[in-house]
């Protein structure tokens, strides 16, 4: 076996855990899909793309310390004789087995994705109880303000998002990779990380502090498709 079949193999794999991540959006679709058509009824179905999504976090987890573990072992065999490479197998499986061992399955519940799945999950069910509620021409009204006034781009990269982050403190919307970029590089100055947003008085967007907003990407996703129509 060779370093550069070792990164293939890895790229590989990490080409495999996008598309898991995209599986989930994919789960957390259906299951909007499924709250939006329930008028008010719990569907059992949610439940099941739950655990399919839990299932995936799992499998993104498991690569992502598989990848970690890969890197280091080869990083090491790599200052070692040339024979060191006949025990690189062995030696990962060993210390990929110790680390997972140690892993519990409720940390999963902390996966990004799986979050995000739950918060929409529940902010949809909310919506539609509420739309169930009252008066329907009403709602629709209210609907259409609403869509009119969701500003879609990003205050980083001033183009429309793709995968919108939301700030839980200060309700701000921003592109993934953006805003965690410029979160990384302000702590690299050693510096706390302003919202762009003009006029925001949150001094201190923090990582812990972003859910993926799955119904906002819908929407994005909704209002290309439209406008791509006409």
């Amino acid at each position: 076996m060779s370093f550069s079949a070792v990164h293939g193999t890895l790229s590989s794999l990490k080409s495999c855990q996008a598309d898991i991540l995209t599986g989930m959006d994919i789960v957390t679709d259906v299951a909007l899909d499924l709250v939006e058509a329930q008028d008010g009824e719990v569907n059992p179905g949610i439940k099941m793309l739950e655990d399919m999504i839990l299932d995936c976090a799992k499998l993104d987890r498991e690569i992502n310390y598989f990848v970690d573990v890969v890197q280091q072992v080869t990083s090491e065999v790599a200052t070692q004789q040339p024979e060191a490479m006949f025990s690189l197998s062995d030696k990962v499986k060993e210390r990929f087995a110790q680390r997972t061992d140690t892993l519990a399955d409720t940390e999963l519940h902390h996966h990004q994705k799986v979050v995000a799945f739950k918060s929409s999950i529940a902010s949809s069910s909310s919506q539609a109880n509420q739309e169930s509620a009252d008066n329907m021409e009403e709602v629709d009204e209210d609907i259409a303000v609403t869509q009119s006034q969701v500003n879609f781009t990003c205050p980083v990269t001033q183009v429309e998002m793709v995968n919108p982050m939301k700030n839980k403190k200060c309700n701000h919307h921003y592109e993934e990779t953006a805003i965690l970029d410029m979160i990384k590089a302000k702590r690299s100055q050693k510096k706390k990380c302003r919202c762009p947003v003009v006029g925001c008085g949150n001094t201190d967007v923090k990582e812990s502090d972003l859910i993926l907003d799955q119904i906002l990407r819908r929407k994005i996703q909704s209002h290309k498709r439209k406008a791509n129509r006409t």
